[in-house]
């Protein structure tokens, strides 16, 4: 079926996209501006002076903060209006995410509810469901959660011993099992839970209502980070579910969970990107007053080093993320342009882009994870004392490399979706890689007589595709039915995948701002640019050389290298002074501004 979107999911790999082609943050609208500023706002008015007590569990006030987000309307951005929402593009409420994410725990409160506590039921339900929950989800009269792990069921979802035994009546089903890190669990009314009814091997989904006798919790877990978040294990002991109260079809719960799934990871992506401002913003104002041996921290090189990594991090984050929301949407609405229902569009519309949705899972994660690191870093002593904002950054942090499946989980599908769709002739991937492969020797370099900046930076990422495509077919043609089990080469493939999705997007980006003449003066994004051009082609280099001698061996292990050295030769460039540059502009804004 055609989609509306310029491109298709893992198709960035073989095709040439152009500047026009892709959205930039730079483009956002008045109104998205509007919404995204209203949010800010609230996290920090409504939020921020209540970090402390949402961190001590303070009774009811998680639970009275939503709901006074839903007032607003904050809960119901991407719900249709019909149902009491604001009807929101994918790519503003993908905007709303970023906004909300620098409120730590209460992110995860606001993202549980917005995300996979409501969605389930606005794409899968019917129209009673949706009449009966969804207006109440979107205007915070009550709250969501969602239902799916277990003890022995984290990653492995479908192999959950939750049972839901239809009655003899045929009215109810009788609901037994456990839960455990369920978010919002505390305080939810509403919660989609996935069982098996009778034998089923696989799951099926349910909206219970948290007040159903049968059900009992867990006292709150006691966690590392995000500890405003409630996280408790509920327990379904004899529950009468009513049959309407099946969301989508029998068997269909593993489906609906996967797809959630792919719509928490991309949104994930721009969660991350809020916190990432607080803790740059945090970074550059301690930096600003501190002083040691008579100079200000942000005078010292090294300091400036961090920041600008922190910056570069962001920068790059920002720019594959809402491309690939914009193309998201574009396909989402090419779906119902085509007759799709809402939820069938949006569901398909996400999915299609598997691979841009795990992999931004990962790299937005991990790069948050980095610059709470140096911001603790920059703070130094103070950085390890709970009195100080890194403390809680630096904890928070680290649950996004677990959410939404594990970092090493999304990895492993970034590379699996790629493949499949090639193999399944969605795109021609495979096609493209032979052609490269049947061609190693007249592999070269990129020519540094190539006059245009931008002609020659779009050359390196072009090198750089054709260094994985390379690699497509031979791991394939030698592990065979065993490639699934080779998950260090994986990978290795992997990160080349994520890494080459990022430097394009941020070349896109400072390209389009040019050219459409966005900003003054472009020489500290070119100097972003130029940095991580530099770092991507060297981890390329290093993650396929990983792979290569992983499973190469004799002539194909030196052909192979041998490309591989070619397609990621680089010319180096004075990242020293490049990285302060862009140092400078963030200690003269003194706050994130690029």
């Amino acid at each position: 079926m055609e989609i509306k979107a310029a491109i298709r999911g893992g198709e960035f790999l073989i095709k040439d996209v152009t500047v026009d082609e892709v959205f930039i943050p730079e483009e956002f609208d008045e109104e998205q501006q509007m919404i995204a500023e209203s949010c800010v706002d609230f996290v920090e008015t409504e939020v921020a002076p209540h970090f402390d007590k949402l961190d001590e569990h303070a009774e009811g006030l998680m639970a009275s903060l939503l709901k006074k987000a839903g007032e607003l309307g904050l809960l119901g951005i991407s719900v249709p209006e019909e149902l009491d929402g604001f009807g929101q593009s994918f790519l503003t409420s993908m905007k709303a995410n970023e906004s909300i994410g620098s409120a730590y725990s209460f992110s995860v409160a606001f993202m549980a509810h917005t995300g996979i506590g409501t969605l389930p039921i606005l794409y899968y339900g019917n129209d009673e469901q949706h009449q009966k929950y969804i207006p109440d989800l979107a205007t915070g009269e009550k709250l969501a959660a969602y239902c799916l792990t277990e003890p022995g069921a984290g990653s492995d979802a479908n192999a959950g011993k939750t049972k839901a035994i239809l009655n003899e009546e045929g009215t109810h089903y009788i609901m037994n099992g456990q839960k455990m890190w369920i978010t919002n669990g505390g305080f939810a009314d509403t919660l989609t839970v996935f069982a098996k009814i009778d034998n089923d091997r696989v799951l099926s989904a349910f909206i219970v209502e948290a007040d159903w006798e049968g059900i009992t919790m867990n006292p709150e877990e006691h966690k590392m980070g995000i500890k405003g978040s409630s996280t408790r294990q509920i327990f379904f002991n004899d529950v009468k579910v009513p049959i309407e109260n099946l969301l989508g079809r029998r068997g269909e719960g593993f489906r609906i969970a996967l797809n959630i799934l792919h719509i928490g990871r991309i949104k994930l992506g721009a969660t991350v990107i809020g916190g990432m401002r607080r803790a740059i913003n945090n970074s550059v104002n301690y930096a600003n007053e501190r002083k040691q041996f008579n100079m200000f921290l942000s005078e010292f090189g090294a300091i400036k080093h961090k920041m600008a990594e922190q910056v570069i991090k962001m920068f790059s984050t920002e720019s594959a993320v809402y491309r690939a929301s914009k193309d998201m949407q574009d396909t989402i609405e090419g779906f119902k342009e085509q007759g799709k229902t809402y939820g069938q569009a949006n569901i398909e519309g996400v999915a299609e882009f598997e691979p841009e949705c795990a992999l931004l899972k990962v790299f937005g994660s991990e790069s948050l994870d980095y610059i709470v690191d140096e911001m603790v870093q920059i703070y130094g002593g103070m950085g390890f004392s709970a009195e100080a904002p890194a403390d809680r950054s630096y904890r928070d942090s680290r649950i996004n490399r677990i959410f939404e499946g594990t970092n090493e989980i999304n990895r492993l599908i970034t590379v699996d979706s790629t493949m499949k769709k090639g193999m399944k002739h969605k795109i021609d991937l495979f096609e493209a890689a032979n052609e490269i492969l049947e061609n190693l020797d007249k592999l070269e370099s990129v020519d540094q007589s190539i006059g245009d900046y931008y002609e020659s930076k779009h050359a390196y990422v072009k090198n750089l595709k054709k260094g994985v495509l390379m690699l497509l077919p031979a791991i394939q043609d030698t592990f065979k039915r065993q490639l699934p089990y080779e998950e260090e080469v994986l990978m290795n493939i992997s990160d080349m995948l994520m890494n080459i999705y990022l430097l394009e997007s941020t070349l896109l980006r400072v390209e389009k701002i040019e050219k459409n003449k966005l900003k003054t003066d472009v020489t500290v994004y070119k100097d972003i640019l130029d940095v991580f051009t530099q770092d991507i082609t060297a981890e390329v280099y290093k993650s396929g050389f990983d792979a290569i001698g992983s499973f190469a061996e004799g002539d194909q292990k030196t052909e192979l290298c041998n490309a591989l050295h070619t397609l990621t030769k680089a010319y180096s460039v004075n990242v020293k002074e490049a990285r302060r540059r862009i140092a400078a502009k963030l200690i003269d804004d003194e706050v994130y501004k690029f």
